[in-house]
């Protein structure tokens, strides 16, 4: 054996004991280019598309699969500008990313961009945009990669629009009508670079007139064409107003269905009310023609709510509470027809549901009052009684007139509650003043009452009850209904009105000669006085160039003479002048009230009447 290790630590040529052999520059050259070569044929050969592009925007490079993409050779692509290519320019906030990773100060982004192959297509793709650095492909180089996503992106369509048509009429639905107004009031007409319009907008809002009996008698199937029957209707008025109805954010007139049988036409830029009320008659006409639908003739009509007003100040939510208030007003005003919004109008219907939600609770806090207008005897022209007028202390509204509230506190109900405290207060009051002048003659108090407090409350109990509190005597109680609510009479209502009247208490028919005016009812009524109505005694004037009316003083003179011979008495109202005091005074009325003698005072100036002749204040 002799003494050399022949194991293979020891290959020929090295010596035990030394280092690694020495790496050259050519190797590590060599090494290098193969790398590159390597980095080259994946580029090339990779599925996804590519390109590597110079500091400058420049395409150095582009794989295959850019080529197919674009429909190109890829060596044709060098030299290109890619953001023309792939569209990098179309909009600020991509073109100043681009331009930050091709200087070497932004990082890396990814944009879906609508590109086009050469030969017209267009297409859909997501590019993604990295800085690349190492030696071995350039400093200052950045890759682009690109993946068609047309086929995404279609089938993300073909679900928005599922999502934001209406199934039934093809229509665009709710959401997307939404959408549309939205982007119309957040940019007007001429401020998103697109030509000078109006700057105004304009809604036609609809439901129709008579769908849920189609859908109840003849079912939904039948409904559902009738509903793709008027949207096709819809969409020819918009498109004869020379307006396509594209359903984009193009421009144009857009028809929508926003549930059930409710429709909308949107006018993003309005020329005025003119064109709105236009739009409106020809879609009013257009559906009043008969529908041919499953066998079935049909004919509807619609409501048609017309709302128009400058686009600047005005929100979705405000153009929609105009277009449903007006809708509302078409359909109160008789259907069958389009109301255009009023301001005066809206204003009025807002007071009026302020003092609707207010009433009841504003008799609890005692923003209530009265005051009295006396009732004068004509003869004499003592004060005899008075009338209880109510008013309202409103925090808001100041002191309102009856005029403004009882009738919604009739519609609502509330004038029951209402009417309860009046006839309190003011029985309250007449005791008051006849403990306080004892050696006076007593003052009647009248209370007006309205049908509702007859047919929905316990009228009979309600002023037995109050008398009984106040003590005032029951024929010192007048109680005061409109002819319209007495005649006719018949039921309940009669039965109430004969037991106050066996009670002691007198009814009296207001503002008589206005309605039925059936004389044969006065004599199976429990009725006291007749008040004749203003229109009758104004005839009587002589001043201010006025001739009196022959016919109202004869008309007058025969009720007067008929209530007599049936025992009743008549006061004359809105007495003003003189001159109609004493025609009144001849024919025979028993007595007056208006303003010759008093307004309606507060109960401290009736005190300083009671028992004197000559009223006039």
């Amino acid at each position: 054996m002799s003494g050399t290790f022949e194991g293979p630590a020891h290959a020929a040529g090295t010596v035990p004991g030394a280092g690694p052999p020495e790496v050259t520059e050519r190797d590590h050259q060599r090494s290098v280019l193969a790398e590159l070569r390597d980095y080259r044929a994946a580029f090339m050969a990779a599925g996804l598309a590519m390109a590597v592009v110079d500091h400058r925007g420049r395409v150095v490079r582009a794989n295959d699969a850019l080529g197919g993409l674009l429909g190109a050779d890829p060596a044709s692509l060098a030299g290109r500008s890619a953001a023309d290519l792939l569209d990098l320019t179309s909009d600020r906030t991509t073109w100043r990313a681009y331009s930050e990773v091709l200087d070497g100060t932004g990082q890396g982004f990814r944009r879906t961009r609508r590109i086009k192959h050469a030969d017209g297509r267009p297409l859909w793709a997501e590019v993604t945009v990295a800085p690349v650095t190492g030696s071995a492909t350039g400093a200052g180089r950045v890759l682009l990669s690109v993946a068609d996503v047309s086929d995404r992106r279609e089938l993300r369509e073909r679900l928005r629009h599922l999502r934001i048509h209406d199934p039934v009429t093809r229509l665009p639905n709710r959401t997307l009508f939404f959408e549309r107004l939205a982007g119309a009031l957040e940019t007007p007409a001429g401020q998103d670079g697109s030509p000078a319009g109006h700057g105004r907008i304009g809604l036609c809002y609809l439901d129709i007139d008579g769908f849920k009996a189609v859908n109840d008698t003849l079912g939904h199937g039948t409904g559902d064409r009738l509903l793709a029957a008027v949207a096709g209707r819809l969409t020819d008025c918009a498109e004869a107003d020379g307006h396509p109805t594209d359903g984009r954010g193009s421009g144009g007139h857009l028809v929508a269905r926003l549930g059930g049988d409710e429709f909308a036409i949107l006018v993003e830029d309005s020329s005025g009310p003119r064109q709105l009320t236009d739009l409106a008659r020809s879609v009013l006409a257009a559906l009043q023609r008969p529908f041919d639908v499953g066998g079935h003739r049909l004919s509807v009509s619609a409501s048609i709510g017309v709302v128009e007003r400058a686009s600047t100040g005005t929100s979705a939510t405000a153009l929609m509470q105009a277009a449903d208030t007006t809708l509302y007003w078409a359909k109160a005003d008789g259907r069958a027809r389009w109301t255009l919004y009023d301001p005066e109008r809206n204003a009025s219907r807002m007071t009026r549901q302020a003092l609707s939600s207010t009433l009841g609770p504003a008799v609890e806090r005692g923003e209530f009052t009265l005051e009295y207008q006396p009732l004068v005897g004509m003869a004499d022209e003592v004060v005899r009684g008075v009338e209880a007028l109510v008013r309202w202390n409103h925090p808001r509204f100041g002191l309102l007139a009856p005029s403004r509230f009882v009738p919604i506190a009739e519609e609502d109900g509330t004038i029951v509650q209402l009417g309860r405290w009046v006839l309190r207060t003011a029985c309250r009051q007449a005791r008051r003043w006849q403990l306080e002048h004892p050696d006076e003659p007593a003052l009647f108090i009248s209370v007006n009452v309205a049908v509702r407090q007859v047919r929905d409350s316990d009228l009979v109990g309600d002023v037995a009850e109050i008398l009984a509190e106040t003590g005032l005597e029951p024929g010192l109680l007048q109680l005061e209904l409109t002819e319209s609510a007495v005649m006719g009479s018949s039921g309940r209502p009669l039965r109430v009105l004969q037991a106050l009247s066996d009670m002691g208490v007198r009814i009296a028919i207001d503002d008589f000669g206005t309605g039925y005016s059936n004389l044969a009812y006065l004599s199976r009524l429990p009725v006291s006085v007749l008040k004749l109505d203003g229109s009758f005694v104004r005839g009587f004037r002589y001043e201010d160039g006025a001739h009196p009316s022959p016919a109202d003083e004869t008309i007058v003179e025969a009720m007067v003479q008929l209530a007599h011979r049936l025992g009743l008495t008549v006061t004359a109202e809105c007495v003003e002048t003189s001159g109609q005091a004493e025609r009144l005074r001849r024919i025979g009325c028993d007595t007056g009230q208006g303003w010759l003698y008093s307004r309606a005072v507060a109960p401290e100036r009736i005190a300083e009447l009671i028992g004197t002749r000559g009223v006039e204040s």
